[in-house]
């Protein structure tokens, strides 16, 4: 039996499908494959870019929005899960009307939101318009994909993905120094205000770069009820992994949701098999690669982005540093990433994915058990190795997995094929931000009451300990106002040491997951279906 099951891509009447769409060659700039990549890099680069360049704002956003720590987290996990919930769909709708129009409007409607997230004066209105970014940013991904996908012939495809994975990895490393950059010298707003030229040069181009292209035999009806579905499983899984800490492992509320959740999921798998046009075939998970990859996808995001936000409360909270320090220390990570990503597209064009995703986790494992060593003292230099080695295992995760999935569906479902690609991206940086972040709210509330009694620091009230260990999990200690400098010094002492404790085993967490996605690494092959992408255009 082989690991590999042909998917039947056949269109209306049995006619095979349209591999590639019957248009004349492009002439000038519209259509042209290389021009088009450059496009949606643009676009790109603006959802990629947001899903960590405000983890160096959010301790500036907290400061100045009263925020708390849980109210925090949901900046970033209301982006990714908006985000997750859409992509699918958004994945059907360029299939059905076209990526190009899809990804216009996904351009425009994701500058808007982020304007107005710049113009926000409450953390509510905040979180509020990144849900609206994460509903247009979905837009624009899979649309992404799904161009290239049509533009590129197949020889030529591994080679666009891998620049294509360049500029989501590059600027996905890159946030936190630009963030740093603007937090420090600007302000937070200019965080998300930068997205408004960003989208209008992605507009320009898109309007006089993109061709449209749609497939013969694409969907033409919606699955209203599996989006329901999907959409509140998604949400009751991540709303109860955040509230745990505060409500309780044990609480009948988290286990409610979990239960929903669970049941959700069963419910939309068993619909997936009886509607006409599902919203996600199920047969495409009869390929082991591609179910593979969107697996490897969840496992390295959920170590990635989990793993980095505490690293930035890390290196500011605790080492003191400003925003744009912080920034640049994470540059070994940026700039390998950046070196990574185009090498291991030539690589995984040469040898097939399977080594190269299998070394780029396992190296991911190494340097997330590396950054569990880090300490209150710990010098640059050692960080750097750990950032360094992080970024080049990262690399072809990013470019190889994302070649395994789109590769390995038929052109019709490309659409659907990049929605679970970044799906599964974003919800495993979601479910990472909550899963690590339970870890450390539960380290800290364990070992905080015992630190504190051990330095002979004054007794803390229950409510005054609850206060504290929520300033502690962002490495904050909790002086009081008038605190005797030598109290200050032993508060401030006992607040890192706790919050080292929380990071470490968060770390070890995420280095765990790593080594399980190793093994899933080993899974995947090269795309069957690629060939059939074969662009319009020139080269």
């Amino acid at each position: 039996m082989t690991s590999q099951t042909t998917i039947d891509t056949t269109g209306p009447g049995g006619k095979p499908p349209l591999t590639p769409p019957d248009q004349p060659p492009a002439k000038g700039l519209r259509g042209h494959p290389w021009f088009t990549l450059i496009t949606v890099a643009v676009g790109v680069m603006m959802v990629a870019l947001d899903g960590t360049i405000v983890a160096i704002a959010n301790p500036a956003i907290a400061s100045d929005l009263g925020a708390t720590f849980a109210e925090v987290q949901w900046i970033t996990n209301a982006y990714f899960l908006a985000l997750a919930v859409s992509l699918i769909t958004a994945g059907k709708l360029g299939d059905r009307f076209g990526h190009r129009q899809t990804f216009l409007i996904g351009v425009v409607g994701f500058a808007a939101a982020s304007g107005a997230i710049g113009l926000s004066d409450s953390i509510a209105l905040v979180v509020t318009f990144r849900v609206f970014q994460g509903l247009f940013g979905a837009l624009l991904m899979p649309a992404a994909l799904g161009l290239l996908r049509a533009t590129f012939p197949a020889e030529k495809l591994n080679m666009a993905i891998g620049i294509w994975g360049m500029v989501i990895g590059a600027s996905t490393a890159g946030g936190p120094i630009l963030g740093g950059v603007l937090v420090e010298h600007v302000n937070w707003q200019s965080v998300f205000f930068i997205n408004v030229p960003v989208g209008a040069v992605a507009l320009v181009l898109g309007v006089l770069i993109l061709l449209d292209h749609r497939a013969e035999n694409a969907p033409r009806s919606f699955d209203l009820l599996g989006i329901a579905l999907l959409s509140a499983a998604m949400f009751c899984l991540v709303w109860a992994l955040i509230k745990a800490p505060e409500w309780g492992w044990g609480d009948g509320k988290t286990w409610a949701f979990l239960l929903v959740s669970v049941v959700g999921f069963a419910l939309f798998a068993v619909w997936e098999t009886k509607v006409k046009e599902p919203l996600i075939p199920l047969a495409l998970f009869r390929s082991v690669p591609l179910s593979a990859g969107v697996v490897l996808m969840v496992l390295m995001a959920i170590a990635f982005m989990g793993g980095l936000f505490f690293v930035t409360f890390y290196l500011q909270n605790v080492h003191g540093m400003s925003p744009i320090d912080a920034g640049l220390h994470l540059l070994p990570l940026t700039g390998m990433m950046i070196v990574g990503s185009p090498l291991a597209g030539a690589m995984i064009t040469k040898l097939g994915p399977r080594i190269p995703l299998a070394g780029g986790m396992a190296a991911t494992a190494i340097a997330m058990y590396g950054m569990s060593t880090l300490e209150t003292d710990t010098g640059s230099g050692i960080m750097s190795v750990w950032f360094a080695l992080l970024g080049l295992g990262l690399a072809p995760v990013m470019v190889g997995a994302t070649e395994v999935i789109v590769g390995n569906a038929p052109m019709e479902l490309s659409g659907v094929a990049g929605g679970l690609q970044q799906a599964a991206m974003q919800i495993g940086g979601s479910l990472g931000t909550a899963v690590l972040g339970a870890v450390m709210a539960s380290k800290v509330d364990s070992d905080l009451p015992v630190n504190w009694k051990d330095a002979g620091l004054p007794e803390l009230t229950p409510t005054q300990l609850d206060q504290a260990a929520e300033a502690v999990q962002v490495g904050v200690a909790p002086v009081a106002k008038g605190t005797p400098e030598p109290v200050a010094a032993q508060i401030t002492d006992v607040a890192h040491d706790t919050f080292i404790s929380g990071m470490s085993l968060a770390s070890l967490v995420a280095a765990g997951v790593a080594v399980v996605a190793v093994f899933v690494a080993l899974l995947t092959k090269r795309g069957e279906n690629a060939e059939t992408g074969a662009g319009v255009g020139h080269i």
